[in-house]
């Protein structure tokens, strides 16, 4: 059963993931599975309560979801992928990648142009709401080249960290211009595109490239990525280039795992990570 995404921008959403994050902290510090009871009394709300924004959020019950962040989980999406990044480029999928229910077009800037710290660049900003809290979205006239999710590193540390990425830019706020475009992304609904603009070294976006092959609800490796890209033996490089992307979530770097299965590093915090996968996994789940 396909599950339609609530709108984007609706502000109970930035509510919902910060009950959620709580929850998934609580869930974190506990020896065992903890019961909905114990949760939701832990977070100072009703179990029926709790539930009800549980479920508004994710779709499934504390339970489940508890399972999908087990260690055990992610290493049986590890041993179990049916669809490799390797099968994806074989297919020919060079430059499109699945989003949702959606195909993601995009472009990547000139190697001199990134050279020169986006001098000239127009790229335009905005804050919205979105499952995974409030989120910042930069984009150019070609599509979005930056989101950061500022739930655990707060918007101050947010701006910085996407402005400092092409110092020579000139920013201004233009919430109206990006809106069509997060929708896209984080609505997972129709026919509309959310183009996507590269900004990178030319190493870091071939490992972008191959990130946006990776179906929602699976999992990779760093060694995997390697071998996608034809440099199998580039692992380090590739965990380097992983952690500078600058677009997060809609460049799934979050479904990059150790090859043991745990989960490693995250720019955005691995709490952010864990939140993730659990949502996408129970999204696959409820189509």
């Amino acid at each position: 059963m396909t599950q339609m995404m609530p709108d984007p921008n609706d502000p109970s959403r930035a509510y919902h993931y910060g009950v959620m994050a709580r929850a998934i902290e609580l869930i974190d510090a506990a020896d065992a599975p903890l019961s909905l009871e114990a949760l939701a009394g832990q977070m100072g709300m009703s179990a029926a309560h709790f539930q009800r924004v549980f479920s508004s959020w994710v779709g499934v019950s504390p339970k489940r979801y508890q399972q999908y962040l087990t260690l055990g989980n992610a290493k049986v999406l590890l041993r179990d992928r049916s669809t490799t990044l390797a099968a994806a480029h074989g297919a020919g999928l060079s430059g499109t990648g699945r989003l949702h229910d959606l195909f993601v077009r995009w472009e990547a800037m000139s190697p001199g142009e990134y050279a020169s710290g986006g001098a000239g660049l127009q790229i335009s900003w905005g804050w919205f709401d979105s499952a995974f809290g409030r989120v910042l979205v930069m984009g150019t006239d070609k599509g979005i080249c930056g989101l950061s999710l500022a739930a655990e590193m707060g918007e101050e540390a947010a701006m910085a960290d996407l402005r400092k990425r092409w110092p020579a830019a000139i920013f201004r706020e233009n919430t109206v211009m990006l809106r069509p475009w997060v929708e896209a992304a984080f609505g997972g609904a129709g026919p509309e595109k959310a183009p996507l603009y590269l900004i990178g070294a030319p190493f870091q976006i071939k490992v972008w490239e191959a990130l946006l092959q990776l179906p929602e609800g699976q999992v990779t490796t760093y060694g995997d990525i390697a071998t996608a890209i034809g440099n199998p033996k580039a692992v380090r490089a590739v965990g380097t280039a992983v952690g500078r992307n600058p677009i997060g979530y809609l460049i799934p770097c979050h479904r990059v795992l150790r090859k043991s299965g745990e989960l490693g590093g995250y720019h955005w915090g691995l709490q952010m990570k864990r939140a993730m996968l659990g949502y996408e996994a129970a999204r696959v789940d409820n189509r």
